[in-house]
Protein backbone atom coordinates (compact mmCIF):
# COMPACT_ATOMS: atom_id res chain seq x y z
CA UNK A 1 0.00 0.00 0.00
CA UNK A 2 1.69 3.23 -1.11
CA UNK A 3 2.02 6.24 1.28
CA UNK A 4 2.32 9.46 1.63
CA UNK A 5 3.20 12.29 4.11
CA UNK A 6 4.60 15.55 4.84
CA UNK A 7 7.76 16.02 6.46
CA UNK A 8 8.46 18.91 8.39
CA UNK A 9 12.31 19.51 8.91
CA UNK A 10 13.82 21.74 10.93
CA UNK A 11 17.74 22.96 10.43
CA UNK A 12 20.66 24.61 11.83
CA UNK A 13 20.76 28.26 11.51
CA UNK A 14 20.94 29.63 7.62
CA UNK A 15 21.74 25.96 6.28
CA UNK A 16 17.97 25.67 4.54
CA UNK A 17 18.47 26.00 1.39
CA UNK A 18 21.83 23.86 1.50
CA UNK A 19 20.01 20.97 3.63
CA UNK A 20 16.72 21.21 0.92
CA UNK A 21 19.49 20.60 -1.74
CA UNK A 22 20.34 17.58 -0.07
CA UNK A 23 16.89 16.39 0.50
CA UNK A 24 15.52 17.07 -3.22
CA UNK A 25 17.97 14.04 -3.99
CA UNK A 26 16.42 11.91 -1.74
CA UNK A 27 14.76 9.04 -3.47
CA UNK A 28 11.24 9.04 -2.63
CA UNK A 29 10.82 13.06 -1.63
CA UNK A 30 8.78 14.50 -4.83
CA UNK A 31 9.02 18.33 -3.48
CA UNK A 32 11.17 20.42 -0.34
CA UNK A 33 9.93 23.67 0.13
CA UNK A 34 11.91 26.33 2.29
CA UNK A 35 9.10 27.83 4.45
CA UNK A 36 9.00 30.60 7.84
CA UNK A 37 7.62 29.59 11.02
CA UNK A 38 8.69 26.48 13.33
CA UNK A 39 9.94 24.39 10.76
CA UNK A 40 12.68 25.16 8.13
CA UNK A 41 11.53 22.95 4.97
CA UNK A 42 8.41 20.81 4.68
CA UNK A 43 8.94 17.78 2.43
CA UNK A 44 6.53 15.53 0.60
CA UNK A 45 7.53 12.29 0.81
CA UNK A 46 5.92 8.96 -1.30
CA UNK A 47 6.88 5.35 -0.35
CA UNK A 48 5.54 1.73 -1.07
CA UNK A 49 4.70 1.25 2.66
CA UNK A 50 5.68 2.50 6.43
CA UNK A 51 8.32 0.73 6.52
CA UNK A 52 9.95 2.34 3.39
CA UNK A 53 8.87 5.57 4.40
CA UNK A 54 10.29 5.29 7.59
CA UNK A 55 13.87 4.26 6.51
CA UNK A 56 13.65 7.42 4.28
CA UNK A 57 12.96 9.64 6.98
CA UNK A 58 15.42 8.43 9.65
CA UNK A 59 17.53 7.17 7.57
CA UNK A 60 17.97 9.35 4.84
CA UNK A 61 16.31 12.30 5.66
CA UNK A 62 17.50 12.81 9.25
CA UNK A 63 20.87 11.50 8.47
CA UNK A 64 21.52 14.80 5.84
CA UNK A 65 24.11 17.35 7.25
CA UNK A 66 22.73 19.74 9.68
CA UNK A 67 19.07 18.58 10.20
CA UNK A 68 18.12 19.11 13.52
CA UNK A 69 15.13 17.21 13.75
CA UNK A 70 12.02 16.18 11.85
CA UNK A 71 8.24 15.78 12.48
CA UNK A 72 5.95 13.22 10.05
CA UNK A 73 2.67 13.66 9.55
CA UNK A 74 1.11 10.83 6.79
CA UNK A 75 -1.89 11.93 4.54
CA UNK A 76 -5.12 10.15 5.37
CA UNK A 77 -6.43 10.25 1.88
Amino acid sequence: MAVEAYVFIECEHARSREVQGEVLRIAGVKEARVVTGPHDIIALVTAANFKVLGDVVISRIQSVNYVKRTLTNVVME
